[in-house]
């Protein structure tokens, strides 16, 4: 029989084929749903144990209070506009600004204090869920779960943020001893880059300290830049993409916080420093970190390395989150490289720098050491080969590559563990090993997605005619 592509089909049988095809993606979709709302309702009830309210609650009050960050709410709305006609944008933006005037004039009128969060945001986020109320009630059919589809991207952002603050909560609760002696002494094999990024950072003074903090502050509006590019055209063509940004920034952002309960490690800056307190004069503004000098091992970072010795699990503050290992900073802006790289020349520059800057800023601050980097980078990486397998069917070579990448980053939190005074006392042998590590999995995943890319197929020339009698 015949096989009948769906838009050749009559218009009742088209939306038949459309339900048919919907059916077990609803499915999979809401079994997503279930599953993210019962971990997000997990995390509420464990803040609430700690005293402090969930990511639930904090998300409720941004619906009236004011906001913590309302960047990142309209940086949300521009997802949820994708799915929008220009017409629609204009209005869903007047709205927005409108709402937040009004909230700014009530809060002036009744003295309302912002303190600790934005003017701004509370009007990106009505429009979010005013854009829900209009899928359910006046859409119907592909209109509606495109429209929900772009609501549900700009919540999800909303929503992983909150999470991501919560769970660092918990990593600090849960967690009371540390083992960045284990990192430290493991990052000796590399020359303790930290170290070395963290004194060119301060001779550079407040000019260089300050442009990284803005670039590394603002990590997920890059990552929205490179988004609204590669969706720019879902309002047009009415469907998404098969693989896009947000699904590996979400995805990072949900498995990554797995390891900091399993490897919690607090940064050079805090084991090995005083904390916020060494940017102070330097600073424009006051990092939200609080100092946790009189816990660390002494005051060597960035001057002075720390010695080579036997390393143990050292106890750490309630407060400081244990968010180093693997430097999910670094695996978010290696996402926004790969997937800029099909973009204009502006687009592909601009990933390229937000990498460098990212990285020499998780370096220079003193957040993260070395081997953190290197295992983010293969961390997003497997992540991200896992995702396009997905999307484009396993096959052999899929799952290869996503079994090579996740084989050498449980090796290289083994070898962070278990084997770095080894690393430390042979660093010839130990660093060229870890850099050959990840740049083996950075060749495998290039090799092999670059032969899942469509080979053009020349177009086929007319067969020559004879010449007539």
């Amino acid at each position: 029989m015949r096989h009948i592509p769906p838009r050749d089909l009559p218009r009742t049988d088209r939306r038949t084929a459309f339900s048919a095809r919907l059916r077990p993606r609803a499915g999979l979709w809401a079994a997503a749903g279930a599953v993210a709302l019962g971990f997000l309702i997990a995390l509420e009830f464990a803040a609430r144990r700690y005293g402090l309210p969930g990511p639930i609650t904090n998300q409720v009050r941004e619906v009236v209070a004011a906001p913590k960050s309302g960047g990142l709410l309209y940086a949300a709305m521009a997802l949820t506009m994708v799915v929008l006609t220009w017409r629609q944008r204009f209005i869903a933006v007047g709205a927005a600004i409108g709402i937040d005037i009004a909230f700014l004039l009530v809060r002036w009128a009744v003295g309302a204090e912002t303190t600790g969060g934005h003017p701004f945001g509370n009007g990106a986020l009505w429009v979010i869920l005013g854009c829900a109320v209009i899928a359910v009630t006046r859409r119907t059919g592909r209109e509606r779960v495109l429209l929900l589809k772009g609501v549900g991207l700009g919540l999800l952002l909303m929503a992983g943020r909150k999470t991501g603050d919560t769970w660092l909560l918990i990593t600090s609760k849960t967690r009371p001893a540390v083992l960045d002696q284990y990192v430290a002494t493991a990052d000796h094999a590399l020359g303790d880059p930290s170290w070395l990024v963290g004194r060119v950072i301060t001779a550079t003074g407040p000019i260089g300290f300050n442009f990284l903090d803005t670039v590394y502050g603002q990590l997920a509006v890059a990552a929205v830049v490179v988004a609204l590019y590669q969706l720019r055209g879902v309002a047009a063509e009415r469907r998404f993409p098969g693989h896009h940004l947000v699904r590996t920034f979400l995805v990072i952002g949900l498995i990554g916080p797995a390891f900091y309960m399993i490897f919690p490690v607090v940064g050079p800056i805090f084991a090995y420093g005083t904390g916020t307190e060494y940017w102070a004069p330097i600073s424009l503004w006051s990092p939200d970190i609080p100092s946790s000098g009189h816990w660390a091992v002494a005051d060597l970072w960035p001057q002075t390395p720390p010695p080579v010795t036997t390393p143990h699990p050292m106890p750490f503050d309630g407060i400081t989150p244990r968010n180093c290992m693997p430097s999910l900073h670094t695996a978010w802006a290696v996402a926004i490289f790969i997937h800029s790289r099909k973009g204009p020349r502006v687009l592909r520059y601009a990933g390229t720098f937000w990498l460098i800057a990212t990285l020499t800023a998780t370096l220079g601050f003193g957040y993260h050491y070395g081997v953190d980097l290197i295992s983010g980078v293969v961390f997003a990486l497997t992540i991200e080969a896992a995702l396009r397998s997905f999307d484009r069917g396993w096959d052999r070579s899929g799952i290869r590559l996503v079994a090579y990448g996740t084989t050498v980053f449980a090796a290289l939190l083994v070898s962070y563990r278990f084997l770095p005074l080894t690393m430390a006392e042979h660093p010839w042998v130990s660093g060229p090993l870890l850099m050959l590590a990840m740049t083996s999995v950075v060749y495998g995943y290039v090799r092999t997605t670059a032969a899942w890319e469509p080979k053009a197929t020349p177009a086929r020339q007319p067969e020559p005619q004879p010449e007539p009698i």
